[in-house]
C-alpha cells in the first residue's frame, strides 16, 4: 500500500504549481493537511532543499503571512546544525519562554487557550540572509509565533514600564526576581556587586 505523501512534499507540490503566485498562510496551512507545523515545513523547503521561497522579511511588498516562489532555481541547502546542547543552552538562557509572545512552554498558550505551548529554536538573521546556528543567532519562539503569526504578539516592554511593574510588586515578589536574575546573569550580578 501506496504511503500517502507528507506535509512538505504537499506543500512543495502546491508551490511549484503556484509559481509567481503570492500564498497566504491560510492556503499553506489547509495544504499541508491542518498541520501545526506547516511554517517549519517551508522553512525546510527553503532550507533543507533550497527553494527560495521568499516572505515579508525578503520583500518589502510581502505582508507577513504571505509566502512566493518566484522560480525553481535552487540555492545550496543548509543542514540542520543546531545541536542539543544548543538547544538546551538557549531554551535555559531565554528562560524556557518564547522571545516574541512570552508564552511559556507547557502552560496554555495566551493566543490558543486549547493548545499548551511548545517551544522551537529560531533565527534571529535567517540562514537564508547570512545568519548563523550560534546562539547568539538563536531565540526560543512557540509555535504560533514561530508559524508567522507575529501580529498577534505583544511589544516587548521597555525598560521604564517594567521597572514600573516591579515597584508596584510585593516585596517577596521583587525579591524572587532579584533571585532569578542573579541566577540568570551571574557573572554581570558580580560585576554589579564589585563595583560597589
Amino acid at each position: 500500500m501506496a504511503r500517502a505523501p507528507g506535509a512538505r512534499a504537499k506543500l512543495r507540490e502546491h508551490f511549484l504549481a503556484n509559481i509567481g503566485r503570492v500564498i497566504n498562510s491560510d492556503e499553506l496551512r489547509e495544504v499541508s493537511g491542518g498541520i501545526s507545523e506547516w511554517a517549519r515545513r517551508v522553512r525546510e523547503l527553503r532550507t533543507e532543499e533550497g527553494y527560495q521561497i521568499l516572505t515579508h522579511n525578503d520583500r518589502s511588498e510581502l505582508k507577513p503571512g504571505q509566502y512566493l516562489l518566484e522560480h525553481t532555481n535552487l540555492e545550496p541547502a543548509f543542514e540542520r546544525a543546531i545541536s542539543k546542547e544548543t538547544r538546551a543552552y538557549v531554551l535555559d538562557r531565554n528562560g524556557f519562554t518564547c522571545q516574541m509572545c512570552g508564552a511559556v512552554a507547557g502552560e496554555p498558550h495566551p493566543y490558543e487557550p486549547a493548545r499548551k505551548t511548545r517551544l522551537h529554536i529560531g533565527h534571529i538573521v535567517d540562514k537564508s540572509q547570512g545568519g548563523d546556528d550560534d546562539p547568539s543567532n538563536l531565540r526560543a519562539l512557540c509555535s504560533v509565533c514561530n508559524e508567522g503569526a507575529s501580529n498577534l504578539t505583544l511589544e516587548r516592554p521597555s525598560v521604564q514600564k517594567l521597572m514600573i511593574q516591579v515597584r508596584r510588586a510585593k516585596g517577596g515578589d521583587q525579591v524572587e526576581l532579584l533571585k532569578w536574575l542573579i541566577e540568570k546573569f551571574p557573572k554581570q550580578a558580580k560585576e554589579i556587586i564589585n563595583l560597589k
